[in-house]
């Protein structure tokens, strides 16, 4: 199957990856063609910006939560469009456990068979790029790397001098971008600022991609796109016949899902009904909610005053309907979020408290679900990520836990999944497409509405 691609990756975080990404979306979007995006990793943040910008929701790619197989499937089926341009995660040989290239960049890039263009700061080297580049290239003797980019560039003379070293080592040059404040993004806890502000922040996202895709060799780029190796053609599975209905909490409170978690649960046969927990009156009438992460705690005054709508969740949560939420969707069912010494009164299905701490609790989860649970019809493994600024604290001593935590820290540092009537809220993040936990959750919510 063919399927033009390429890699954007960088030498580490904060070199540039997902300005140039986005840059080099603009400029194929600008030529006619239609992209694909993909995010290496977990993050939820990044995505936001490439679809934004190619005009159509991204997909992750992550070899720990998917296994390799299903993130190639998954690459595969997604890739409808002329080009499917791919960022990467962290520095490009970075895995997990930061011993090993697993789930790094380089580790997708090959499981993919894609070119990669790598991301350089220039700002503080000249010369000496070379040497980076050139280490990059040869880490691995199937490094993947076709070129790279200059990112930082402080005038023609400092640009001449890295482009003279390249030549030396014969890398080839895609793009120089020049220093300049104006084109960094605005970031927000651990990358950029939530897409939440997705239509706020494209038309800045839009005039920084301009200027930098000026700067860009993309023809070039294309080319290597199109010259990418073969891949083996895969059938997307179809949608079931809906036979539950599910509401999806999405508005700028709530907006962290995995696309491909969305539709496993169509593939299991739920039908989705999107609804706002900050604007609309009520909870759809649906068999089940799936409440995703997000920073509920930006509009934990707006979450307050929609008592109607919280009094709502907490009624279906009472009456026994699956519910499963994740993160942002734990805090917010609790009894409070804390922030900036200001409470916010949540729905409080669990008879606890979130604190906003301000560090970083940032990894790969991996544990045991020890009993059911909305997402489990029997005790079972998963993985998933965390990535949250919180704390959940008052936990009440007769509080029940779903997970026992191998690795990550989950709520207490060994446990995770807090549960009540038929509903389940953790820190982690699952990916649902390699497991089961879909199917699972629609047979909940069916036997829910039978019943």
């Amino acid at each position: 199957m063919k399927i033009p691609r390429i890699v954007l990756a960088g030498t580490s975080s904060g070199v540039g990856k997902t300005s140039v990404t986005c840059s080099v979306i603009y400029a194929l979007k600008k030529q006619g063609y239609s992209v694909q995006p993909f995010k290496i990793g977990p993050d939820y943040i990044d995505p936001g910006y490439l679809s934004s910008m190619a005009g159509q929701d991204a997909y992750n790619l992550d070899a720990w939560l998917m296994g390799e197989d299903r993130m190639l499937e998954s690459f595969v089926c997604n890739s409808a469009s002329d080009i499917s341009v791919i960022e990467g995660v962290m520095g490009y040989y970075d895995g997990f456990g930061g011993d090993t290239d697993y789930a790094s960049t380089h580790h997708a890039a090959c499981i993919t068979k894609t070119p990669v263009v790598l991301v350089l700061d220039a700002s503080k080297t000249a010369r000496s790029i070379a040497a980076t580049a050139m280490g990059f290239a040869t880490f691995h003797e199937d490094s993947r790397i076709a070129g790279v980019v200059l990112n930082k560039v402080g005038s023609d003379r400092h640009e001449q001098a890295c482009r003279m070293a390249l030549e030396d080592v014969s890398i080839p040059v895609l793009g120089c971008i020049p220093r300049d404040p104006a084109l960094d993004m605005e970031s927000r806890h651990l990358g950029l600022v939530s897409t939440l502000d997705r239509h706020a922040l494209h038309a800045r996202v839009s005039r920084v991609a301009q200027t930098i895709s000026g700067h860009l060799d993309i023809d070039r780029m294309v080319q290597i796109a199109q010259d990418s190796p073969d891949l083996p053609d895969m059938a997307r599975q179809a949608y079931k016949r809906p036979k539950t209905r599910i509401g999806v909490a999405l508005d700028t409170s709530f907006n962290f899902y995995y696309r491909d978690n969305l539709e496993a649960l169509r593939r299991s046969g739920a039908a989705l009904e999107f609804f706002s927990p900050v604007t609309d009156a009520g909870p759809p009438d649906c068999d089940g909610l799936y409440i995703g992460g997000g920073f509920p705690e930006i509009l934990g005054d707006r979450l307050a005053k929609n008592r109607p709508m919280q009094d709502g969740i907490r009624h279906m949560a009472e009456d026994g309907l699956p519910i499963y939420a994740e993160c942002g969707g734990l805090m917010y069912l609790t009894r409070q979020i804390t922030s900036d010494e200001k409470s916010h009164r949540m729905v409080g299905i669990f008879d606890a408290e979130t604190e906003m701490t301000g560090q970083m609790t940032l990894g790969y989860t991996k544990g045991d679900m020890t009993m059911s649970t909305p997402i489990s019809a029997e005790p079972c493994g998963f993985r998933g990520h965390e990535f949250h600024y919180s704390r959940v604290i008052s936990i009440s001593s007769d509080s029940k836990f779903a997970y026992k935590m191998n690795i990550g820290q989950g709520i207490d540092g060994n446990r995770d999944g807090m549960i009540e009537h038929d509903t389940l809220a953790s820190y982690g993040h699952l990916y649902f497409g390699s497991s089961d936990h879909a199917e699972a959750f629609v047979m909940n919510c069916t036997r829910y509405s039978r019943g």
